[in-house]
């Protein structure tokens, strides 16, 4: 049987879950919580090199994002393998994340926010749609999908989902001992972060972080659109 954890995050994208959560999941891991990351796409159209050839480029993403999740303490990561910007709201893809929600029973769901206005990869609307509906309610209800219950995989019920990049957040978590750390795991992207143009990223994801802390007794924050199901 599978151990459960507290938290699963789905991510469109390798790279796009330490730009989104990465200083929560290192809080998270570091009071003992168990986090586990499922990535969706490969990420093999993630380079503006001319030269890279697709199957090279997956190969470096997926070691970029294990690099990035064993310095935040990730338990594990399941790579769903869809090619980068094909994703679709099917029920086959739906059906992946009921399982792994089954599979290990989290507390918390963690994914991109699906509302935001105007210009968003349709991935991440995507991985956010497929990832709301899974666990409510076909992760919830024992006649959704009947053949995961001929595998054992009972229903199971997510306490909270919380949505990052969000434009209206209603929830923020403390990251200011963890910062260092987000900024760490993200520079285990190298293939990514060589294609950010400005060399203040830092600087700036700094003073991102400390807006979104306005008004908290703390310095730097992630916000989150919270959703609690009852």
């Amino acid at each position: 049987m599978t151990k459960p954890v507290h938290v699963m995050v789905v991510t469109p994208h390798p790279d796009d879950a330490e730009f989104g959560v990465a200083g929560t999941v290192a809080r998270w891991t570091s009071e003992g919580k168990d986090v586990i990351y499922v990535v969706c796409t490969n990420g093999d159209k993630g380079t503006s090199d001319p030269n890279m050839k697709p199957d090279e480029l997956v190969r470096i993403r997926e070691q970029e994002q294990l690099a990035a999740a064993k310095l935040l303490g990730v338990r594990g990561v399941i790579f769903l393998h869809h090619p980068d910007q094909t994703l679709e709201d099917t029920p086959e893809f739906r059906k992946e994340i009921v399982r792994l929600i089954r599979m290990y029973k989290p507390e918390t769901v963690v994914t991109a926010d699906l509302y935001r206005r105007r210009i968003w990869h349709r991935d991440h609307r995507i991985t956010s749609q497929v990832t709301l509906d899974a666990v409510f309610p076909y992760a919830r209800d024992f006649l959704s999908y009947p053949d995961l219950l001929e595998e054992g995989l009972q229903p199971h019920k997510v306490k909270e989902v919380l949505l990052w990049g969000a434009e209206e957040p209603n929830y923020c978590t403390n990251i200011t001992n963890t910062f260092d750390t987000k900024i760490a795991a993200l520079l285990c992207h190298k293939s990514q972060i060589s294609n950010i143009p400005s060399t203040g990223w830092e600087e700036w994801l700094r003073e991102r972080h400390t807006m979104l802390a306005q008004g908290e007794d703390y310095e730097l924050a992630e916000a989150f659109y919270r959703v609690e199901l009852l």
